[in-house]
């Protein structure tokens, strides 16, 4: 596997990450973990890091 595919496959990853976290905010899902409900303020900072990272990825992919 090179660095450029690895860079566009965890970057697609990321971004899918992101992607499924603003439905949940978009659609209201609760998730639950352990029995503790996990806030919507956690997927903002999820979207975020997700997105962030997936741009530093296809980012990192184009340059090599």
């Amino acid at each position: 596997m090179t660095i450029r595919t690895f860079c566009t496959l965890a970057a697609g990853i990321f971004a899918l990450i992101a992607l499924l976290q603003l439905i949940r905010i978009a659609m209201g899902w609760s998730v639950t973990l352990n029995g503790v409900d996990v806030p919507f303020w956690a997927s903002w900072i999820a979207v975020t890091v997700a997105g962030a990272l997936s741009f530093v990825g296809f980012r990192a992919a184009m340059r090599s």
